[in-house]
């Protein structure tokens, strides 16, 4: 996700035009309606309100944990364009969109910036072909696909149209992987998709952990009870999504210790963040 400047880019998106979807589902919570919520948006529908709410009975930090993974994004992307030279992202998981979004801030520092979103939720495909849009001298694309469909999405052409496979390339996966359980074999999906990235390419993630309270296991159990699974992993198993990768440093850590702008001092703690970050490169 990406910063939308003044509102003023022009559209330069690949994406075919949008029609309203048959069946958006609103009756059965989705995790990027949820997080909406939890950061203060009004893309959610009562489903998602009451599994939030519901959620912020066991974890009441959940807004503090969203807000602080938002901030990670945002300097991530800046070391990613700014120090690590990358003008090409592929954000799998986009979510709705929420100012500022990843293209904004990569295109504000690279104007020829391109980045490929891919969601699975009707209402984010609908925002993101009508916002999510580009400099006139880069390009932004929305492929309507799931994590866990690497080759679908690398062969689409969305991503031929749009990012050049021969060039660095940052994947960013931001809260996902925590939604997909061991059964699907995350690890295995990561590789996949790393496999085909060039040297010099960058993989980018954030992911909920339980290390830190107990909270998070009642969250999660929340997210269950209503149909969505949930696995917080402790830093042991989200440093394995980086193995064979350069990390950058610090490495794996709280996403609001991970390079702040300033520091927090005792304002924030680890359980109140509960949520792992890290950079890594391909070799």
């Amino acid at each position: 996700m990406g910063s939308r400047g003044d509102g003023t880019w022009n559209f330069q998106s690949v994406a075919p035009e949008w029609s309203p979807p048959a069946d958006l589902r609103i009756d059965v919570p989705h995790v990027a309606r949820i997080y909406d919520y939890y950061l203060g948006g009004k893309d959610n529908f009562p489903a998602d309100r009451q599994a939030a709410e519901k959620t912020l009975e066991v974890f009441p930090d959940a807004p503090t944990a969203a807000r602080q993974n938002r901030a990670f994004v945002h300097r991530a992307t800046r070391y990613l364009v700014a120090e690590a030279g990358i003008r090409q992202f592929l954000d799998v998981g986009t979510g709705i969109p929420t100012r500022p979004n990843l293209h904004e801030i990569a295109q504000g520092i690279a104007p020829e910036s391109r980045v490929v979103y891919a969601d699975n939720d009707p209402i984010v495909l609908a925002h993101a072909r009508a916002l999510l849009t580009s400099t006139p001298e880069g390009k932004t694309a929305y492929l309507d696909a799931d994590l866990r469909e690497p080759e679908k999405i690398l062969a689409s052409v969305e991503i031929a149209e749009t990012l050049d496979l021969d060039q660095p390339i940052a994947l960013s996966l931001i809260a996902i992987l925590h939604f997909i359980p061991d059964s699907d074999d995350p690890y295995g999906i990561i590789r996949r998709y790393v496999s085909v990235l060039p040297s010099g390419s960058y993989l980018a993630l954030t992911h909920g952990t339980a290390d830190f309270t107990v909270e998070v296991s009642a969250a999660q159990e929340v997210y269950r009870s209503r149909g969505i699974s949930g696995t917080a992993r402790s830093r042991q198993e989200v440093e394995q999504f980086f193995d064979g990768l350069e990390i950058v440093t610090p490495g794996v850590a709280v996403v609001h210790r991970w390079r702040p702008d300033a520091p927090f001092g005792d304002s924030l703690n680890d359980a109140q963040v509960s949520v792992y970050g890290a950079i890594a490169r391909v070799l």
